[in-house]
């Protein structure tokens, strides 16, 4: 089956072009929320953070402490790095399970931030959008102030980076329609066969 990735920076409107895909009948893994339900589901996972992190990775009622997480990695980038090496196998191997449950689709969506040539993806989606749109997205949504979402947008990948990965562009700036940029991707990829 077909292994899709979609990705863009934050604000780009990378979940809502998945969205459009998943009413195509495309099934979409949100890689973020795996994530999430991953680092408090996955008991070798778990081990793990706690050995990397402490046990205050976890409250006590066995929840992921993502607020002291934050702290700590914001301080230290290696350490960052090092939990990114336990998460990320943990969720391709969710990813590798989850694919298979999918029989009878055209191809599946992986969503995800952070995606690479080495992603073990067929392709790659982009989602494009100004960094300005974005930044105006973001305080929109989140509440979050110029700063800190240019902070955000600092540590991520540029938009030259994010489009050399990319096999397809969604460009999800005002002046374009989205709609008919992901028909058109949909419709290649249907008729694009099986690795």
């Amino acid at each position: 089956m077909l292994k899709v990735g979609i990705t863009g920076g934050i604000g780009s409107g990378k979940s809502t072009v998945a969205r459009i895909f998943s009413h195509l009948g495309i099934p979409v893994y949100d890689s973020d929320q795996r994530a999430k339900d991953i680092v408090s589901s996955d008991p070798q996972l778990i081990a793990q953070i706690k050995e990397l992190m402490g046990e205050e990775a976890y409250l006590p009622d066995g929840s992921y402490h993502r607020k002291y997480i934050s702290e700590q990695v914001f301080k230290n980038p290696e350490k960052l790095k090092s939990l990114n090496l336990l998460i990320h196998p943990a969720v391709r191997k969710d990813f590798e399970a989850w694919v298979k449950l999918q029989s009878g689709a055209p191809y599946v969506l992986k969503e995800a931030a952070i995606m690479n040539r080495d992603s073990g993806l067929d392709a790659i989606i982009v989602v494009h959008t100004p960094v300005e749109e974005r930044i105006a997205r973001v305080i929109k949504r989140d509440g979050k102030t110029e700063d800190q979402v240019k902070n955000i947008i600092e540590n991520q990948k540029t938009e030259e980076e994010f489009i050399s990965v990319a096999d397809y562009v969604v460009n999800n700036g005002k002046s374009h329609s989205i709609l008919h940029q992901v028909l058109e991707i949909d419709n290649r990829l249907r008729s694009t066969p099986d690795q």
